[in-house]
Order: C-alpha cells, then sequence, then structure tokens
C-alpha cells in the first residue's frame, strides 16, 4: 500500500538531520506522486479568492502548463529548475510546519486512500496532464470574468489531490466536475 501523505511528510521530517532542507529534497520525497503536489499549489491559488487578483489565473495557468506539460512528455518525477532545488529552509522551520500540517493532513489521509488505481497508474497520468494543461491553458481568458478561473482550477486541484494520494475516486469526482461544465455548461448559462 502507498504511503499516505503524512507518511511522506513524516519520512522528510525524520531525514532532516541536516541543518537545511531543499526544496529538491521535499520535491524527491513525494517519488512519481511530486506531479501532485506541484500542480495542486497552483490550482488552489486559483481557486482561492486570490484567483480573483488580474493577472493570477494567467500565472498560474502558465505554471500548471509546466508541470503537466512535463508529465505529458513522460517524465517520471518532475523537474524543478536547480536554483529552485536548491532553494532551501531551515530543518527546524520544516519540523515546525511539519507539527502544524500533520493534524490536517492527517484527516485528509482518513479521507483519501489509494482505490481506483487504474485512474492514477500510467498511462492514466498523462492524460490527466493533457486535461490540466488544457484547462490551464482554459484560465487566462476565463480571468476576464471575475472567479470564471475557479472553474478550471478546482478541476485541476482534484486531479492532483487524486495524483498525490494516487486515489482514482477523486480523479474521478475532477473528471465528473470537468464532464457536467463541458455538457452541462451552455445550459447553465441560459
Amino acid at each position: 500500500m502507498a504511503a499516505g501523505i503524512t507518511d511522506v511528510l513524516e519520512d522528510i521530517a525524520q531525514q532532516a538531520h541536516e541543518d537545511r532542507l531543499s526544496a529538491g529534497d521535499i520535491v524527491s520525497a513525494f517519488e512519481h506522486r511530486g506531479f501532485g503536489p506541484l500542480l495542486l499549489a497552483p490550482g488552489l491559488l486559483a481557486l482561492l479568492p486570490t484567483g480573483a487578483v488580474p493577472g493570477v489565473p494567467t500565472v498560474v495557468g502558465l505554471l500548471i502548463v509546466l508541470v503537466a506539460g512535463q508529465m505529458v512528455v513522460g517524465r517520471d518525477s518532475p523537474w524543478i529548475p536547480q536554483r529552485l532545488r536548491n532553494a532551501s529552509i531551515q530543518a527546524s522551520t520544516y519540523q515546525r510546519i511539519y507539527a502544524k500540517v500533520a493534524p490536517v493532513t492527517r484527516g485528509i489521509d482518513k479521507v483519501l486512500r489509494p482505490r481506483l488505481r487504474v485512474l492514477v497508474r500510467p498511462p492514466a497520468p498523462r492524460l490527466i496532464a493533457i486535461v490540466c494543461v488544457v484547462l490551464a491553458l482554459s484560465m487566462a481568458p476565463l480571468e476576464l470574468i471575475p472567479f470564471m478561473g475557479a472553474v478550471p482550477a478546482l478541476v485541476i486541484s482534484l486531479l492532483a489531490l487524486g495524483l498525490t494520494a494516487e486515489d482514482g475516486l477523486v480523479v474521478a469526482l475532477g473528471l465528473g466536475i470537468l464532464l457536467l461544465g463541458v455538457v452541462g455548461g451552455p445550459a447553465w448559462w441560459l
């Protein structure tokens, strides 16, 4: 069984014996699931009220295209620029952050768990990445209508969360919302 999000964060906390912990160490700890958190962070940024700030959906969309694009071309783990990979924080700072987020991630781990794995195992992640790229590209024009960028951001966030937790049910929920929006969307505008 795959490790839960809390298990991965705890492993990082236990391995943080050095004074500093780099972004590269954290991304590497998520192994093949590293794409999920890198898609989830900008997805949430666009989903939250910050997504209404002019320019944010466009920047977030570009970040998502860069990350999901790596999945589309078949990378096993995310590439991040060396300068960003070397960025680090004090290990003690990570320990404090972990102590605060662990109760939340434990709650998430109780709800999310590996299931419907056919939706999170190859070739599904590559198809999910294509969906994320298309949705991310739609965010810039949707920015013209306040909060409309939140719709693709919600789907991207659910897909990313499903990839991170290896929970195909969450991926199916995200795809269901997308399908509802595509099929039912025009009818909702009338």
